[in-house]
């Protein structure tokens, strides 16, 4: 089987991606939830053992600390985020917790987790197990259901060959292509402190408008209000190879020192199912031409068009 006709089969009937290295904690203790709620986006109250929440942490400015996948265990809240934010995110919620009874629990060596996405038609004992803890989560949008499993790191090996028999593995270059093509922004390519969650349209997965105060809402809010940020994430698709540091300007424009970019590539893959150059970027508001010309530091460009 090709690369090509992997990556097709993973799409259409399930893939597997092997999501371990993200950092995991738990979060335990009587305050746990009200806690939790006053710090994240999205409303904890909702989190449950059978789906997780997308949620931001922000700064008071409704800057990206990072964003986290959160469901609830039996008595603990289950978190889990991009590797590089390990330290930096345990440090930003422990910051907060004062006078809570609440402990947050670094484990992520204790455990693995695995994501599959499911075809509609996948029956549920495909993909369950009595070692794993089974959430939905739809990580990579698209419409694709996606499905977590947490479980111990002994227990990994078997789960992965049995789960091979039903579902597509991914390797991490084919599960970069599909972030990209679904539009999906990642800490550290997309996303990063100076970012605002509804720039890179988080504020449609990751944000809660009818729940309480948590930190950085006023923000949030604000910008509902005035129903604009002054720029946004985008894809863009090239017959011409891109990267991610290629600056975005109007088509026919002369490149010279001092002109302004109005937008910039973050990410960028060739597409198997594309059969083109896919990339993630951010366009300035009202920027209303279908094709922009992208160049690269050392001046190699390419022509881009954005894909609705």
């Amino acid at each position: 089987m090709t690369r090509a006709e992997a990556f097709a089969r993973a799409k259409t009937g399930g893939a597997l991606i092997d999501l371990s290295s993200r950092a995991k904690w738990h979060l335990s203790g009587a305050d746990r939830v009200r806690f939790l709620n006053g710090q994240v986006s999205n409303d904890i109250h909702k989190a449950n053992g059978h789906e997780s929440l997308h949620a931001c942490v922000m700064t008071p400015k409704g800057k990206l600390c990072g964003d986290v996948w959160i469901s609830a265990g039996a008595d603990f809240l289950r978190i889990d985020a991009e590797p590089a934010l390990r330290e930096s995110l345990a440090a930003r919620l422990e910051r907060y917790i004062i006078a809570d009874d609440v402990t947050l629990t670094d484990v992520t060596e204790d455990f693995c987790l695995i994501h599959c996405i499911v075809p509609p038609d996948a029956h549920p004992r495909v993909y369950e197990t009595e070692d794993a803890f089974c959430m939905k989560a739809p990580r990579f949008g698209c419409g694709l259901e996606g499905i977590d499993l947490f479980l111990s790191r002994e227990d990994f090996e078997e789960t992965w060959t049995r789960l091979m028999g039903h579902f597509q593995p991914l390797d991490a270059e084919l599960a970069e292509m599909l972030r990209i093509e679904c539009g999906v922004p990642r800490w550290g390519a997309e996303l990063d402190e100076h970012t605002l969650p509804s720039e890179a349209g988080l504020d449609q997965t990751a944000v809660d408008f009818h729940k309480g105060c948590y930190v950085g809402q006023e923000v949030v809010s604000r910008i509902k209000s005035v129903g604009h940020v002054n720029r946004e994430l985008r894809r863009f698709i090239s017959a011409t190879p891109l990267s991610a540091d290629m600056a975005l300007y109007l088509p026919g424009t002369s490149v010279a020192p001092e002109e302004k970019p109005v937008g910039k590539l973050t990410s960028a893959a060739w597409s198997l199912s594309l059969e083109k150059w896919a990339a993630l970027g951010y366009l300035k508001r009202g920027i209303d031409s279908p094709t922009l010309k992208a160049q690269a530091p050392d001046g190699t460009a390419a022509l881009v068009e954005i894909r609705t």
